[in-house]
């Protein structure tokens, strides 16, 4: 397994540095266990911010967000 990592270490070095740090951020990306929910919530997101551009969502002021929040939490 040793062999097959150093080929591949070697490989690798030949990229380009922009490559090479594209490929390590979506190597650390695969060992963090919360990496499903981080791209489920950017999806969300992105999601959520196309509906406010298209005029599609429903917009409160912060003041009555908290209001409402507050309300609720009594």
């Amino acid at each position: 397994m040793g062999n097959q990592l150093e080929l591949l270490e070697a490989e690798v070095l030949k990229l380009p540095a922009g490559e090479r740090a594209a490929l390590a951020q979506v190597l650390i990306a695969s060992l963090d266990e919360e990496a499903e929910i981080e791209e489920a919530w950017a999806a969300e997101v992105e999601r959520r911010i196309a509906d406010i551009e298209a005029g599609t969502a429903k917009l409160i002021p912060i003041a009555d967000a908290l209001a409402q929040v507050r309300a609720a939490l009594k």
